[in-house]
């Protein structure tokens, strides 16, 4: 009967511990330092308005894998939703991501598809041959004007630095349509939990093997060599407490308000004027539209450097954080009986079904270990 710990109840701790369950003859351990499972993706009704809350900010679950979208739904059951996000700049609500709307909405025209990849070609900066930043990466693809309306005052407010201190790739997650869609996302399926994610932790971790500790830390842990193997999901260089320095990260903080009726008309709204302190406004009845509510809750969200006591969001990835990452994860290799697993463990920026996904496959590889006498893996295959 092998005995394992582990450390972070968000989705990688969460699935890790159900597989192992079903998998091997084992009990669990599972442990977290906050007062509630699902980590960033918890949600609760607020017990005034009734309203369901993402308590650390929306999470839209979308994939491109029927596979991962069929396994959430083991669980749960995911209502499709369609992100659609607006932004407001100099007095003028937008759709984001950039689209053909916006495009003849910002410049007052009326081009057609073909008219408008013609246009945003002659106004994009064609001396840009390789950006070597963000705000290079924009000029390149959308031109000067677009990228001063939609991306630089929202940028620096996210990120707490000129848009030219950050990589090229960082915008790549964005697209430009030269069509009417005005879907957030590209990947065919999308969904909210009808009840919320919560839900689904809950009957993940409903197992006889595992048992669950909340409030508690990793260092509170007195002998972790009681263990056959320990899983740390928390960040990596928590866990080698600092050594070689924190590593960067944004993170954000939330200004409640509440209203009658409807706030904003909508579920997400960014901001791009630099001037205006919060990047976006939640009103979170509109997440789940099947649902009546009188009363309505709103959440200004703000950006700011991450400090010690806050949860870390966006991992920053910049030169010497990655400097610092290699000397973690070479500590890492050093060890007999741990393994780093998720967002924080890994210092990338995941969506939830990568994590999801992530999390099957490494458990898979450990059970594969344990049952042949094999090495478990450290990390999951991945690039850091």
């Amino acid at each position: 009967m092998k005995r394992f710990l582990i450390v972070g109840a968000g989705f990688s701790g969460a699935i890790l511990a159900n597989e192992l369950a079903q998998n091997l003859e084992c009990t669990i351990d599972l442990i977290d330092e906050r007062p509630h499972i699902g980590g960033n993706c918890y949600t609760e009704r607020d017990k005034e308005t009734g309203v369901m809350v993402h308590t650390y900010g929306p999470h839209i679950f979308n994939t491109d894998r029927k596979d991962i979208w069929d396994y959430v739904n083991r669980f749960i059951e995911l209502v499709p939703y369609t992100n659609r996000v607006k932004i407001v700049y100099n007095g003028a609500v937008y759709s984001m991501p950039i689209n053909l709307h916006t495009i003849n909405q910002f410049f007052g025209k009326t081009l057609s598809p073909e008219e408008a990849k013609e246009f945003i070609s002659s106004v994009a900066d064609t001396s840009i041959e390789e950006p070597k930043n963000f705000e290079e990466q924009a000029m390149k693809f959308i031109g000067k004007d677009l990228y001063k309306a939609f991306f630089y005052g929202y940028t620096k407010k996210q990120w707490g630095c000129e848009p030219t201190e950050l990589p090229a790739a960082i915008l790549k997650r964005l697209p430009v349509r030269f069509n009417y869609n005005d879907n957030y996302y590209n990947n065919p399926l999308q969904g909210i939990p009808r009840n919320g994610f919560t839900e689904m932790f809950e009957k993940l971790l409903d197992h006889a093997s595992i048992t669950v500790r909340l409030g508690v830390k990793y260092s509170d842990i007195e002998n972790t060599a009681a263990y056959d193997h320990v899983f740390f999901t928390g960040p990596i260089d928590q866990f080698f407490d600092y050594k070689y320095g924190r590593l960067g990260y944004r993170t954000v903080y939330f200004e409640k308000g509440k209203a009658q009726g409807d706030y904003q008309g909508n579920a997400v709204i960014n901001y791009g004027n630099e001037e205006v302190p919060y990047t976006r406004v939640h009103e979170h009845k509109h997440f789940t539209p099947w649902e009546q509510h009188e009363q309505t809750l709103y959440f200004k969200e703000y950006s700011k450097e991450t400090e010690a006591g806050d949860v870390p969001y966006y991992p920053k990835r910049l030169t010497d954080d990655k400097e610092k990452l290699q000397k973690y994860r070479a500590d890492a290799e050093e060890l007999n009986g741990v393994s780093f697993l998720g967002r924080l463990a890994t210092y990338r920026y995941m969506d939830m079904h990568h994590v999801i996904g992530e999390a099957l496959d490494f458990s898979q590889q450990f059970t594969q270990a344990v049952q042949s006498g094999g090495k478990p893996p450290i990390f999951p295959n991945e690039e850091a």
